[in-house]
């Protein structure tokens, strides 16, 4: 039986084959059955529902219609009546008055009309407007209680009059404006009237009384002199529709041929009114309400009389049904009515008798699930825990066993496969978890015969390795079952071993007694035979690479040497991947120490440098680990970090291969590839010979032989001194005195002759430095900075304020000054500003190189530590100008490792070495300066590693004793 399946289930004798349980879809079968009928009964109450919703719909547009008219037919019969009334020919505001009884009548009788009024062939105007509430009180500015109001023009006099409910004045306000703002005779019902006899409905307009939106019916005056005008507000029809409305949720909108709205059954659809005066009505398209733009947009329009057929759409989160009627409203514009319902409303009896028959086909299923819920458990149930367990190890979850079982064949079948599978894949991950975990090589080999022996139950196990020259094996482990390493010796030799293992055979299995070559190993073991299983290691090449040796008690099934042949192939890849990494390191660690020892080699004065930083940085790495107190404390590196700062100390300076030799090793200021004092030294001795040439010269010619010689003397005796004092300037030094300068600038001004062209034989660079020459002979500076000596910088040599790296240097202006006087000036040393730079700029070149190269991500921090060394506390540090916040605590402590070596170094040409407490001193003032890190720089003084450092590297003369105590005192402190 196979391992992992407890087989203790009577039911295993019971099984059937899965088409017995067939049966279960039953369930699927009423189910889509019972939606089926749900499904056709909604569809055709919908159907059934829309055409009713239409027929209602064309009864709505003849109702509306209907009551539009009902609204228009009254006020023509009123205006028609006024035209004739006295007040139509009254000529004064008295006259006018006393018809304001026949006025009031007629507004009771439609109380759709909320004014009329007359205006006059002369520019006058009568009005008598109904005050129905306080909101018309508000909007004219009317007192409390006042009914009505009269608005007035009579010849140059306007006039507001406010009357009660029995046309009692309450008070009268003088308009004098308003003759000339409001002209009857230009209004549009004025003209629309005068050009017919019969009574005329204006379009939809802002009254100039109220300011609210409506329509005019107007009628002019038999004779021409009078317009009869009443105001209809739109307000009355938005009441009209909202009586028209199917279901609650219904939409009903009334617009003209131009598709602006002229009454809906929304609140708020008209704009609140324009500066000016005007409004605009929005169109249909236009309305806040989303369900009813879509309706204008989407719904079709019958012809007038039509039946109505309702379209569906969508808007305002809803879905819907609606229409749009052609209304042949009489003595008016036409109209359309758009009706738009929602379908939660339209098809509530639908969906209501959809729901009943999904409710009966629920009833059935409940009914039938009794009798098909327990043959579908016995199905499901096994199938699920199956499903469970596939999916623990799809996420490699392989605790606990596989114990399911199932009356289906197939299923039980499937049960006890996935148990084995799940055994297997957990041994087999184990030992490559084990195998991918241990990054060490030495470590790996151990560990690897280790998991082995005790997953498969060996008592022993040993691995070859194949030699590098690919001739043979030797052990490279023997472990027991225990754990425990035996003897390298007791293991039966290599090549012996290999044999068992013919070539083209993935394994061989046989006994073995001590006289086969394992006496050690069967003596160690307590035993003299043992069956053994040999799997050779082979590479993605399929070359030999190893061979791992089991040894058992007894033979080993087949589905153990399957597994542990499976094995093999992992662990070969293993092993070669180990291998090449570690091969790949020592490539890594041999070329890094090549490239520190050729830029060491580079120059005389450097050698060693990058070994003792490394040195000093671990040193100080190592302090900062085991400290129990202070900052550092809770600091570890663990084997990764401990590579990284490795790499990066090696490597530091690393930009120094792009430093020419003789800027890193400039010993005196003229220095270049030679040293340009024999220049001026020649020059020199020109002006010495010029001096003998002309002593001679004025002897021949006559002059006191004695008398010349003793000038003569007294002029090499100056010019010998004052070659001598060039020659200590070119030396360099601590400091150059503003004097000794003002001498050499002087001497500078000697001038020499030169008959020879000094554009021959000089490269086309230095000729276009040097431009076109002057006539020889030519007189020149005895000590001169020419423009062959300014040697550009290019753009591949700047350094933009956006570079991706951070850097943040002041870039001189040349790349080199080779002028002869502004070297010798140099104050301090022999640096130009251009060569300090250049040195300087090594740091910028190692993290540009490092940057570059592909560092895996354990070394990704190589560029920052290796990049910081010249970087100071207070961010004055170059080249990025990082503060201490900015910097990992290892790039602080290769800071200090680098500028002690600086120090202490004696192989410099522009200084000499500092004794260690000087040394010290000045690290503890750049402490106080803010250029290093404090807390690093007492740990290198508490733990003792500036003396460690200094037995091991600074010549014995040059170590003293240090005051440790005074030297961690801050600045100021008291001694």
């Amino acid at each position: 039986m196979a391992a992992g399946i407890r087989d203790d289930s009577p039911s295993r004798h019971f099984r059937f084959p899965l088409h017995i349980h067939i049966s279960t879809l039953f369930f699927l079968l009423v189910l889509m059955a019972g939606g089926s009928i749900a499904a056709f009964s909604y569809f055709r109450s919908a159907e059934m529902l829309e055409r009713a919703a239409g027929d209602l719909l064309t009864r709505i547009s003849r109702q509306t219609v209907a009551e539009t008219e009902s609204l228009l037919h009254p006020v023509e019969a009123s205006v028609r009546l006024l035209a004739l009334n006295a007040v139509s020919d009254a000529r004064t505001l008295a006259e006018r008055r006393v018809g304001l009884g026949a006025l009031r009548e007629a507004l009771q009788a439609t109380p759709s009309v909320s004014a009329y009024y007359v205006g006059y062939a002369s520019g006058d105007f009568f009005l008598l407007m109904r005050l129905a509430d306080d909101a018309d009180r508000r909007l004219v500015g009317a007192p409390a209680g006042a009914a009505y109001l009269i608005q007035s023009i009579a010849g140059s006099q306007g006039l507001f009059i406010y009357l009660d409910a029995d046309l009692h004045e309450l008070r009268a306000d003088p308009r004098p404006d308003y003759r000339r703002l409001y002209d009857p005779r230009q209004r549009g019902w004025y003209i629309q009237a005068q050009g017919s006899l019969e009574p005329v409905q204006t379009a939809p307009y802002l009254f100039a009384s109220t300011h609210r939106l409506g329509v005019t019916v107007a009628h002019r005056v038999a004779s021409g002199r009078a317009v009869v005008g009443a105001d209809i507000r739109l307000a009355t029809l938005d009441e009209t529709l909202r009586r028209q409305r199917i279901t609650p949720g219904s939409l009903l909108v009334l617009f003209d041929a131009t598709q602006r709205v002229v009454a809906c059954t929304e609140p708020g659809w008209l704009l609140p009114e324009a500066a000016g005066g005007s409004v605009e009505r929005p169109r249909v398209a236009e309305l806040t309400h989303e369900g009813l733009a879509a309706l204008a947009r989407q719904a079709p329009q019958s012809a007038e009389g039509g039946d109505q057929t309702l379209s569906a759409f969508d808007g305002a989160g809803r879905s819907w049904h609606g229409a749009v009627a052609s209304l042949p409203v009489q003595g008016g514009q036409a109209l359309s009515l758009g009706v738009a319902i929602p379908d939660d409303e339209l098809l509530t009896d639908a969906r209501s008798i959809r729901d009943r028959a999904i409710l009966a086909t629920l009833v059935v299923i409940l009914l039938a699930l009794p009798f098909t819920y327990g043959a579908a458990r016995l199905v499901s149930r096994p199938i699920r825990e199956l499903a469970r367990e596939a999916a623990a190890i799809r996420r490699f979850d392989f605790a606990g066993e596989v114990v399911t079982r199932s009356v289906v064949r197939e299923v039980d079948d499937l049960a006890r496969d996935l148990a084995s599978m799940k055994g297997s894949v957990r041994r087999f991950l184990d030992i490559a978890s084990v195998m991918a975990e241990e990054p060490d090589f030495e470590r790996l080999l151990p560990r690897l015969v280790d998991e082995t022996v005790g997953v498969v139950g060996a008592r022993a196990g040993v691995l070859y390795l194949a030699r590098d020259d690919g001739d043979g094996l030797d052990a490279a482990s023997v472990r027991d079952a225990d754990g425990h390493s035996l003897p390298l010796a007791d293991a039966p030799p290599g090549p012996a071993m290999a044999s068992l293992v013919p070539e083209g055979e993935r394994s061989g299995v046989g006994r073995a007694v001590g006289d086969l070559g394992g006496a050690g190993l069967f003596a160690t073991l307590g035993t003299s035979a043992m069956a053994y299983l040999a799997v050779p290691l082979l590479d993605r090449k399929h070359d030999r690479v190893g061979l791992l040796v089991l040894w058992f008690d007894d033979a080993p099934d087949r589905d153990l040497v399957h597994f542990v042949e499976a094995l093999s192939g992992s662990a070969a890849v293993s092993v070669e991947t180990r291998s090449l990494i570690r091969a790949q390191k020592q490539l890594f660690e041999a070329f890094i120490q090549l490239m520190a020892g050729a830029i060491d080699a580079k120059s005389p004065y450097t050698g060693g440098h990058c070994a003792r930083v490394l040195e000093l940085t671990k040193m100080l790495a190592r302090a900062a680990c085991d400290a129990t107190d202070g900052p550092y404390r809770n600091f570890s590196l663990d084997d990764e970090d401990w590579e990284a700062v490795h790499i990066a100390a090696w490597l530091h300076d690393c930009g120094k291969v792009t430093t020419p030799e003789y800027v890193v090793d400039k010993a005196t200021k003229l220095e270049a590839i030679h040293d340009r004092i024999h220049e001026i030294r020649m020059r020199f001795e020109v002006l010495k010979r010029d001096a003998e040439i002309a002593c001679w010269q004025a002897v021949a010619g006559g002059a006191d032989p004695g008398t010349e010689q003793a000038t003569l003397a007294a002029s090499l005796a100056v010019l010998d001194a004052e070659f001598a004092f060039v020659a200590a300037c070119n030396a360099g030094g601590e400091a150059m005195d503003p004097a000794d300068v003002a001498r050499l600038r002087h001497i500078a001004t000697r001038t020499w002759l030169r008959t020879l062209d000094d554009r021959l034989g000089v490269s086309d660079d230095a000729l276009r430095r040097m431009g076109p020459g002057p006539a020889l002979p030519v007189c020149e500076a005895l000590i001169g900075d020419k423009a062959e000596h300014r040697i550009p910088r290019s753009l591949e040599d700047a350094i933009p304020a956006d570079n991706p790296w951070g850097f943040r240097l002041k870039v001189p202006e040349l790349l080199y000054n080779r002028g002869e006087l502004t070297n010798l000036c140099i104050d301090r040393g022999t640096l130009t500003e251009e060569d300090r730079f250049k040195i300087n700029e090594h740091i910028v070149q190692t993290i540009r190189m490092l940057s570059e190269l592909p560092f895996p991500r354990h070394l990704r921090a190589v560029p920052e530590i290796a990049g910081g060394h010249h970087e100071k506390m207070d961010g004055s540090g170059y080249p990025r100008g990082l503060t201490r916040e900015q910097m990992s605590p290892t790039a602080r402590m290769m800071a200090i490792a680098d500028i002690f070596e600086a120090l202490t170094a004696v192989d410099r040409p522009y200084k000499k070495g500092k004794c260690l407490s000087e040394a010290v001193g000045i690290m503890a003032r750049m402490r106080d300066a803010g250029h290093i890190d404090p807390e690093l720089f007492a740990l290198f003084l508490q733990s003792g590693v500036y003396r460690r450092y200094a037995d091991r590297f600074m010549a014995r003369a040059c170590v003293d004793e240090v005051d440790v105590a005074a030297m961690l005192a801050p600045a100021g402190a008291d001694a």
